[in-house]
């Protein structure tokens, strides 16, 4: 690269906050376009959904190719980038990376949209930071008139990822169980697969990089909790001076230490995926399930059900042996509900 690779962001984006974070982990050049997707610079081509980030990949004849979906960058980087990767070699712990940086994505998502827009405090510390991130020298009667705007366009927007009245309950559990496990996690290698970070450890920083940091409420549950996780976010910020070592993922038998967040997973996570495909197969427009004990119900959500069939065709891209290891590992957690 002659250039640095761009990426169009924001800091309230956790998939911003994702990406940035393994690019400098992955000693990757890279210059950030503070903006909004809905505005994005001029001069750059427009992806076909306008998503955050948007990252301006370089072609052989000079042009750029804009791309959306951290997840499928992220791998396109393994492909163009080498050394330091965040994808472990051994094929066992990268379906396991795949399906845990997923659940970050698509699960713990929800916990952030709920904590910021679900409480008044939140929603009244959330929506200043998004306008002026976007626009700091926006004059502060008119920021205020914009937070104003956009926080009753994201509170009336809540359904769609989940956070309501009848799912509040499950998701603020799921959180603090979560914030418990992935502390038991740090404490015994550092990150989720061992001593080294991987894309399942860049995507949990990106959603705790608002949960644990920016909001206030879920901000105080991670600093009462879990110390440890908070102070995990700011080395993660920037992991661009760690060495690691083939030999720093989980071996085979370590992995083993993955079940209880294997099993967190398998809680609230894979009964979502699994009524969310059934609803979008049969047509439906709302989702209507059980979820940890209690009703779940949001409208329908496509790209989830996407999801779900990528998870299945990682696990039917592994051999025979590695897929039993699968099999065993997930056993009795509630992923294995996701294989096919």
């Amino acid at each position: 690269m002659t250039e640095p690779l761009r990426l169009l962001g924001a800091p309230g984006s956790p998939y911003t906050r994702k990406m940035i974070a393994l690019l400098r982990y992955r000693r990757i050049p890279h210059a950030i376009l503070w903006g909004s997707h809905m505005q994005p610079p001029e001069g750059l081509p427009a992806p076909k959904v306008k998503l955050l980030p948007t990252v301006y990949f370089p072609l052989a004849d000079g042009t750029l190719e804009p791309a959306v979906d951290s997840s499928p960058i992220i791998r396109r980087l393994e492909a163009e980038h080498k050394g330091r990767e965040a994808i472990p070699a051994d094929p066992v712990l990268a379906f396991l990376n795949h399906l845990i940086e997923d659940y970050a994505d698509e699960w713990l998502t929800k916990a952030m949209f709920h904590y910021r827009w679900a409480f008044a405090e939140d929603a009244a510390n959330a929506a200043p930071l998004l306008v002026f991130w976007m626009a700091p020298t926006m004059h502060a009667e008119t920021a205020a008139q914009t937070a104003d705007m956009f926080a009753d366009r994201q509170i009336s927007r809540l359904y769609v990822v989940g956070s309501n009245d009848t799912t509040g309950e499950t998701i603020e559990h799921s959180y603090r169980r979560f914030l418990a496990v992935l502390d038991a996690l740090i404490a015994r290698r550092g990150y989720v697969l061992g001593a080294r970070p991987s894309s399942a450890d860049f995507a949990i920083h990106g959603q705790l990089a608002q949960l644990a940091v920016i909001e206030p409420t879920s901000a105080a549950i991670a600093a009462q909790t879990a110390p440890r996780v908070r102070a995990w976010l700011d080395r993660v910020e920037d992991l661009s001076g760690v060495e690691p070592a083939n030999a720093d993922w989980l071996s085979r038998d370590e992995m083993t230490m993955l079940r209880p967040l294997l099993s967190e997973i398998g809680r609230v996570y894979a009964p979502f995926l699994m009524a969310n495909a059934k609803a979008v197969m049969a047509g439906a427009e709302i989702v209507q399930t059980e979820i940890d004990g209690r009703a779940w119900t949001q409208p329908v959500f496509p790209y989830q059900a996407k999801c779900l069939q990528w998870i299945r065709e990682a696990f039917a891209a592994l051999g025979a042996d590695d897929q039993a290891a699968v099999r065993t590992l997930l056993d009795r957690t509630g992923c294995e509900a996701l294989l096919p």
